[in-house]
């Protein structure tokens, strides 16, 4: 069988320009290095109404139980001003020991060592106790409804078993090792309008501004103190996004105004209990203000933790072993599609140092993506024993 290198199929990964949600045929490119290394796949295209369709991929090397799943997305964010960059950012180059390219760290990269480390491991391990299987989307970066959500409800459907699920988000802060994620906040977002009466500014009397409304829901909500924080996870919180009122002229009192928030929430609450709170606090001040409201809420992900278990010490342990670094257990952070994956199976993410992601120049260390693909290795061997 033939081992695939990293950093070949990184580069290889690069060249595709995946910009969510296109896929520009990097996913059958990768179905076909999974196919020489014997596993079966699925390219699973799903869509729905008002969304572009979307390219995924399943892929399994054996049928027996236990199944480890690594999971992970080959779109990437849009380069942005492509003369920002120091090189073309689909032409990967290699400048101080670093590989440059979209989607070099977030997370083509991490992909590519997770591949080559199964080549590596089934090339040692002709037989094994177990399989291995890859949950690819192309549907991370943008609205994340044909991706992995819906390939989980396949797999459900399927009566497909997984046993446990590596998710290869970049994790680590400024160094590899420092850190691996069992859990993520949920993510709540709000957009509230609020109807009052226009009229002239001479005349406030004559009209009812809904700015003042607003302002007042906003420093209400604002001042919640959801919570202290629990062992895992920091504190909910709130943030006003968007603040807008559409008015054209300074003499005129507006007849609308319209404000959106978010709430990054531990497992201490749910999106609905969230949503009740703050709805007694619209119409308790819209009430008293005789203004009516509008509330439109968009749920990301609920707050949840894998609670730390056998396999997730096992690979705390390999990390240690490889980078020095005891990496720490945690919550921080945005949502993953793990949100949706925790439904099937328990999991955990590591990947590479999440520095430079979304950024011009995106890049990874060739020493950590060495290091990663030596982990991830190590975590089969030590999974399979």
């Amino acid at each position: 069988m033939k081992v695939l290198n990293e950093l070949q199929l990184a580069k290889e990964l690069i060249k595709f320009p995946s910009i969510t949600p296109v896929d520009a045929g990097v996913m059958k490119f990768l179905e076909k290095k999974l196919k020489k290394l014997g596993f079966k796949s699925k390219t699973l295209e799903f869509k729905e109404k008002g969304y572009k369709p979307v390219k995924n991929l399943y892929a399994k090397f054996g049928t027996k139980e236990p199944n480890f799943c690594y999971a992970g997305h080959l779109d990437v964010v849009p380069p942005g001003n492509i003369k920002d960059w120091t090189t073309n950012p689909f032409k990967p180059s290699i400048k101080k020991g670093h590989l440059i390219g979209r989607g070099a760290n977030d997370m083509k990269s991490s992909i590519a060592s997770f591949v080559s480390a199964v080549s590596k491991f089934l090339n040692k391990n002709k037989s094994f106790n177990g399989s291995i299987s890859l949950l690819i989307t192309g549907d991370e970066e943008g609205d994340a409804i044909n991706g992995t959500k819906k390939v989980v409800e396949y797999l459900k459907k399927k009566k497909e078993k997984i046993n446990f699920c590596l998710v290869g988000e970049p994790t680590n802060p400024n160094k590899l090792g420092e850190m691996i994620k069992i859990g993520r906040r949920g993510s709540l977002t709000g957009k509230l309008e609020v109807f009052g009466l226009q009229g002239h500014v001479a005349y406030p009397h004559r009209a009812n501004n809904p700015s003042t409304t607003i302002v007042k829901i906003l420093k209400e909500i604002k001042e919640i103190k959801f919570d202290e924080g629990t062992k895992n996870f920091q504190p909910s919180n709130l943030e006003v996004t968007k603040i807008n009122i559409n008015n054209t002229a300074d003499n005129v009192i507006p007849s609308i105004a319209e404000a959106t928030f978010n709430i990054r929430y531990n497992n201490k609450h749910s999106s609905s209990s969230i949503k009740k709170r703050l709805n007694k606090i619209f119409h308790k001040i819209s009430k008293k203000d005789k203004s009516r409201y509008k509330i439109k809420y968009r749920v990301s992900g609920e707050a949840f933790l894998t609670k730390p278990n056998e396999t997730t010490y096992m690979i705390q342990n390999i990390i240690k072993k490889i980078t020095k670094i005891k990496p720490k257990l945690s919550t921080t952070g945005g949502t993953s599609d793990l949100r949706f994956i925790r439904q099937i199976s328990p999991g955990l993410e590591f990947g590479l140092v999440g520095k430079t992601m979304h950024k011009v120049d995106e890049a990874v260390s060739l020493k950590d993506l060495k290091n990663l693909t030596i982990i991830y290795q190590n975590i089969l061997q030590s999974y399979f024993k």
